[in-house]
């Protein structure tokens, strides 16, 4: 092995947070290799001595695929939110040789039948619950990695492997360059009349950040102009709601349906390509379609179990939403009488806002100066301390960060003891970060051989709209509560008190329920007494006033058939497309999408409507033939924090007492037991799908 290779330690140091500021991309591939190659040897060296026990197969086979699996998560971790040219040149020439490295692993037969045999042996008595289900995650993670195949059926399988990893990674990349591509300079106050101030100084910055290549931008101001139109979501959003100009909220959402639809980064090929790989994966594997494959691993199991909830809510919410849009037209002759135009998808956000403003008599903006963005982490920190009895410390410049907008959180016990630590990166940078919001992990909880415990540590990503200038990020109401979901994923991996990294935090845990804590934690967004804790005016120290909760609570379920209805149409097709649909057959895809959307939606979607090629959470994520995962979890979700309203909400003594119950069992016993045995701890019973639609103000469809 050649001594020239330089050490990097953003990328070698596995047991300890990355050094990001020493990252440098052209030592990443050099050193990959050289992971990669001590990690065949290590393989090999462990086949030779390995027994079926913990300690003479699982626990070896942890330690030696952590440091590639460590190094490669950084690489994946910074593409996601620092994305350069020279960063996904390595990832596209080192992808294919990681991947096949991880296949040499799980196509182990040696290993295969030691796990096998600690299974059937007496060995297998002595283990506890959750090594038993990190053993068992492994035999099915072999056998769903080819393990049975041989010969040529193993090479395709391989092959296929390989080239979904290349595929998901260029859909991603496709999709982030088409947001980047978008962009219209507005030079005229009647192109933004309507945008409230938090919008029009947005997009005065985002025009100044671009003045280096169009210095006629260089002085752009919120009130004057010029202004810069995006598909960033902090712009995107509150242009379709409040830009009087319907011609240019027509242009806005059609280029948003069509991104990365056409040219040079069209991901239509890309989706197809997906598909049909799932599918001769899932054949190669013995299952008919992939949808079967992925719920094997799952809660719900099967297809129809799937099928009948999404069917089922569908039934509740149709009806519902249909009336929503019936008010909704009403409401727009009564408020144009005049002209009376016929409402077209990009009309909705704009009149259902105005008809919100109307029946509630307030508006998302009015809410905006109450969240701050220091002052909404306190409140956060605060529900986690007292819910769950840890404290969460500000230690910036305690870790390195890849962004000086990053910060870095410490969480602590009740003794001062520590449990596990974060970044948080907030704001959006649509230059280089990718879209959404989402807690991914950067180190795992477990022990040590030296009987330490090495403490979980998380990555906390949001996409919410920056400071401008002097003013700290003024957070609208939804980023407050995606800010409260995604710590909610963090709690569960930083809380865990699972030993074994396959089972510890999210790991191991069926993807149906992985929501569960995220969606739980939303609901203490509209907690009065949690609120008031850091709902503040970020000049004044006001807090927000009562007639404002009260308007903010009645908002809730507003159009709540079609939020409903909405997720209903997202997880029908990716069950639809991951199942039904014959990738080589004549049916195309968009004419799967257009059959699910009469079936699912009030306004059918424009004829160029292509969304799913940025849909990411089924073509470059975890979610594909999962997407149901989000009503799936939301069930749970929805009944958990019904134990603390039965315990009274104003309680914070019987909140305390439920919280710690909820950590012990939901945050702390990650993988390590199945979700449906976590929850009865928790609840002392079965779910009951009822708090769902109670939560959103909606009955039961009649059977």
């Amino acid at each position: 092995m050649s001594s020239n290779i330089p050490t990097d330690p953003a990328l070698e140091r596995f047991n300890s947070i990355p050094d990001f500021g020493a990252f440098k991309p052209e030592n990443a591939g050099p050193l990959l290799k050289r992971l990669i190659q001590a990690q065949d040897q290590a393989l090999l060296a462990l086949e030779a001595s390995c027994t079926p026990s913990w300690a003479g197969v699982v626990q070896p086979l942890t330690e030696l695929a952590e440091p590639l699996s460590y190094a490669w998560g950084v690489v994946h971790h910074l593409l996601s939110v620092k994305d350069t040219e020279a960063l996904r040149e390595v990832v596209q020439a080192l992808q294919p040789e990681v991947v096949a490295a991880g296949l040499r692993l799980a196509q182990s037969q040696t290993l295969y039948h030691a796990y096998r045999e600690l299974k059937s042996g007496s060995g297998w008595n002595v283990l506890d619950e959750a090594q038993r289900r990190v053993v068992d995650a492994a035999i099915l993670s072999a056998e769903h990695s080819g393990i049975a195949l041989e010969g040529a059926e193993r090479t395709r399988f391989n092959e296929i492997e390989a080239e979904l990893a290349r595929l998901g990674t260029l859909f991603g990349n496709h999709a982030l360059d088409a947001t980047k591509a978008f962009s219209l300079i507005l030079a005229d106050k009647e192109q933004v009349l309507g945008l409230p101030e938090t919008v029009l100084a947005m997009m005065a910055q985002s025009a100044r950040s671009v003045a280096e290549s169009e210095p006629a931008l260089a002085n752009a101001t919120p009130d004057s102009g010029p202004w810069r139109l995006t598909l960033d979501a902090p712009i995107l959003i509150p242009f379709l709601k409040h830009a009087k100009s319907r011609e240019l909220r027509e242009n806005l959402y059609r280029a948003y349906v069509t991104q990365a639809s056409a040219g040079e980064l069209d991901n239509q090929p890309v989706i197809l390509d997906i598909l049909k790989l799932k599918r001769e994966k899932a054949a190669l594997l013995g299952y008919n379609t992939y949808a079967a494959l992925s719920l094997s691993r799952k809660m719900a199991k099967e297809i129809g179990a799937v099928q009948k909830m999404l069917d089922d809510l569908r039934k509740t919410a149709r009806p519902v939403a249909e009336e929503e849009y019936a008010e909704l037209l009403r409401f727009v002759a009564t408020q144009n009488a005049e002209a009376n135009p016929e409402l077209k998808l990009w009309d909705i956000g704009y009149w259902a806002e105005r008809q919100r403003e109307q029946t509630l008599d307030f508006t998302d903006e009015q809410l905006r100066p109450f969240f701050p963005l220091p002052r909404v982490l306190e409140g956060l920190f605060g529900v986690a301390e007292r819910l769950f009895g840890v404290r969460i410390v500000a230690a910036d410049g305690e870790a390195p960060v890849w962004e000086p907008s990053v910060r870095f959180f410490r969480v602590v016990d009740r003794a001062g003891e520590a449990v596990a630590s974060f970044f948080l990166d907030p704001y959006t940078r649509p230059a280089e970060k990718r879209q959404g919001a989402w807690m991914n992990t950067c180190l795992d909880r477990k022990l040590l051989t030296d009987g330490s415990v090495r403490l979980p540590v998380a990555y906390l990503i949001c996409n919410q709209s920056p400071p401008v200038g002097e003013t700290p990020s003024l957070m609208t109401f939804s980023e407050v509560e995606t800010l409260f979901h995604e710590f909610g994923h963090g709690l569960q991996h930083m809380l865990t008190r699972v030993d074994y990294v396959d089972a510890a935090g999210i790991n191991n845990i069926e993807w149906d329920a992985v929501e569960l804590p995220s969606q739980f934690m939303e609901n203490w967004c509209y907690h009065r007494p949690t609120l008031l804790t850091f709902a503040r005016h970020f000049e004044s120290g006001e807090p927000l006033p009562q007639h404002l909760f009260d308007k903010l609570l009645s908002a809730r379920n507003y159009r709540a058939g079609s939020q409903f209805l909405r997720q209903v149409h997202l997880g029908s097709l990716d069950l639809a497309l991951h199942s039904s649909f014959d990738p080589a057959g004549e049916q195309s895809i968009q004419t799967l999408a257009e059959a699910v959307a009469q079936e699912n939606t009030i306004l059918p979607p424009l004829a160029e409507d292509r969304f799913l090629c940025t849909f990411g959470h089924i073509f470059a994520g975890g979610y594909a033939a999962g997407y149901y995962s989000y009503k799936w979890a939301e069930v749970l979700a929805a009944d958990a924090f019904t134990a603390f309203t039965d315990a009274g909400l104003d309680n914070p003594e019987k909140l305390a007492e439920v919280g710690s119950r909820f950590r012990e069992t939901v945050l702390a016993l990650g993988g390590g037991k199945e979700p449906g045995a976590v929850f009865r701890m928790f609840r002392g019973r079965d779910p009951d799908p009822k708090a769902l639609l109670q939560s959103y103000g909606l009955s039961p469809a009649s059977p």
